[in-house]
């Protein structure tokens, strides 16, 4: 009998420009590489309907997008942010506060790394070239399908533990990130200038975010095709 596909909402990204939503091709391609149903969320704060799909969905995946309003970590816009969507701040927190008390399988990537982080208490650098400046070159040219820069890996972590090594090359395309880390939260994965760009929740199945983007390197680097492979199998119940 053929193994039941895990099924992932999909955040949706929001073009307020065209008062439409996109998708990048590669959070689902990802997903379904590993055998995922993925299925994209309508942008909403409604919990009757954000319920339902936390009943039917078994993981979820926070998407890139726009930055996140600083007022979610407690702190007032300097002047550094670029476009933020209130709306899709409180649709991730809702989907993913939820889905950590359900116990699904959750996965952040870029913007769901920081709304994670957010949502329990850390905070972000709203700009990273003004107020934590470095050599590492967090903002890469395309193709995306490269590696930019490396990051070491937390001995012992369970992203350690799933690639097998003591660091990695990853692509990167942001200008915030990870300030004071959230308690809920251990670091899986750091920068050379000591920016946090892997986290994890412990004593959950599976919740985990990276800052780097496995939607662009998917089809050739391995590492992706794992990372993407443990959330799925995750999301379907299975041990890693």
């Amino acid at each position: 009998m053929n193994q039941k596909s895990a099924v992932i909402g999909v955040m949706p990204l929001w073009d307020a420009q065209r008062e439409s939503y996109w998708m990048v091709p590669g959070y689902l391609q990802g997903l379904e590489q590993q055998g995922a149903v993925p299925l994209m969320l309508p942008l909403t704060d409604a919990p009757r309907e954000l319920d339902y799909f936390l009943e039917s969905c078994d993981g979820f995946l926070l998407t890139g997008g726009q930055d996140l309003d600083p007022a979610q970590y407690g702190q007032q816009d300097t002047g550094l942010c670029g476009e933020t969507c209130p709306l899709r701040d409180r649709m991730d927190r809702y989907i993913l506060t939820q889905a950590v008390e359900r116990g699904k399988a959750v996965l952040g990537i870029c913007r769901g790394l920081q709304l994670m982080n957010a949502a329990y208490g850390g905070t972000l650098y709203q700009d990273l070239p003004t107020q934590h400046p470095s050599p590492v070159s967090h903002q890469m040219k395309p193709p995306y399908d490269r590696a930019a820069h490396q990051v070491a890996l937390v001995e012992g972590t369970p992203l350690q533990q799933l690639l097998g090594v003591s660091s990695c090359g990853v692509n990167s395309y942001h200008h915030q990130g990870i300030d004071r880390l959230a308690a809920a939260f251990r670091p899986m994965a750091q920068a050379p200038d000591g920016l946090v760009e892997g986290i994890y929740m412990p004593h959950k199945p599976f919740v985990w975010a990276v800052q780097w983007h496995p939607e662009f390197s998917y089809r050739t680097d391995g590492n992706s095709q794992k990372l993407f492979q443990a959330f799925v199998q995750a999301a379907r119940g299975e041990r890693l």
